[in-house]
């Protein structure tokens, strides 16, 4: 499940929190909002932005030899 929690402080500084986005996708998740929310000062990288997405693939090999007795 993705999730954006925003935490908006009395100061008018915005800390954003990015879950359940795998790799660098969350960049292009959140850029709009940051365009309107100002200016970014600092950015940390959670393990879920280092992590690859597995993709798997459902393909099957088959092969029958038949013998001729």
């Amino acid at each position: 499940m993705e999730t954006l929690e925003f935490i908006i402080y009395p100061d008018g500084r915005v800390k954003e929190k990015v879950t359940g986005i795998v790799g660098n996708s969350c960049a292009e998740v959140t850029a709009a909002i940051e365009a309107q929310l100002g200016q970014v000062l600092s950015q940390e990288e959670t393990s879920e932005y280092f992590a690859q997405v597995l993709e798997q693939s459902n393909t099957a090999t088959t092969q029958a030899t038949f013998s001729e007795w």
